[in-house]
This record gives structure tokens, sequence and C-alpha cells, in this order.
């Protein structure tokens, strides 16, 4: 049986400004968890949990035969246990995305993005200079 070897990558990111685009002022969110659900070429639903590293990354990664490799994933975000910013953002309720990459390649899901509940006064502030 010839085996397979998928993996899933992705960030985790605080929109301080909650402005929708990454700045300067964003940064990203060490230990924000993170779920992958994947749906295999057999049918087996196979569910994984992630946290981010130091760089704002969260990677799933799985070896399995080739006759069961993932076919269908969702990746959707759990929680931020940033006081400061754990509201998610509008367009990262979760993302469902066909794994169609061959053996030993990785494929890269668009960052989750998590805002404060009141952005800083400095972020308002240069909206009107």
């Amino acid at each position: 049986v010839k085996s397979w070897t998928g993996e899933i990558h992705g960030r985790v990111v605080c929109d301080v400004c909650a402005d929708s685009s990454i700045g300067p002022e964003d940064h990203i969110l060490e230990g924000a968890e993170v779920a992958v659900l994947c749906i295999t070429k057999s049918g087996e639903v196979v569910n994984y949990q992630a946290f981010t590293n130091a760089k704002g990354i969260y990677t799933v990664a799985e070896t399995m035969p080739e006759s069961d490799r993932w076919n269908t994933c969702l990746a959707r975000p759990i929680s931020s246990f940033h006081d400061h910013c754990n509201h998610l953002g509008d367009r990262s309720t979760g993302i469902k995305f066909t794994y169609s990459r061959p053996s030993g390649h990785f494929h890269t899901v668009r960052p989750f993005v998590y805002q404060p509940s009141t952005a800083p006064s400095y972020c308002t502030e240069t909206l009107s200079e």
C-alpha cells in the first residue's frame, strides 16, 4: 500500500485596528487554537486540533494510505487566549477547501483574524489625518 502524507498550514493574526488589512501594528497570535476537519477519500471523518507556534503558524500533518488520503477539509478558528484580541474577524468563520496536493506537499489556508473588542486610540487617529 502506497503511503501519502498531507500537511495543512495556516496563520492566526491579531488585526489590532480591526481594519481588515494586515499592517505594522498587527501581530501574530501564539497559542491560538484551530480545528481542522477532513473527510478522506474513503469517507472517514478525521478531526485535528492545532495550536499556533511562536510565529503564529499552526500545522496539521498525517501520513496514511493513498486510498485514505484527505479529500475535503474545513479549517476553523476555535479560540484566541489573548484577552486583548479575542473577537473573531468578519470573514474568519471557517474555510472549506479541497485537498488535492500530492504527497509531501502542503496546503496553506489564508490567515484567521482576531480583533480587539475596542481598537486602540492610535488606530482612529491615523484615519482622521
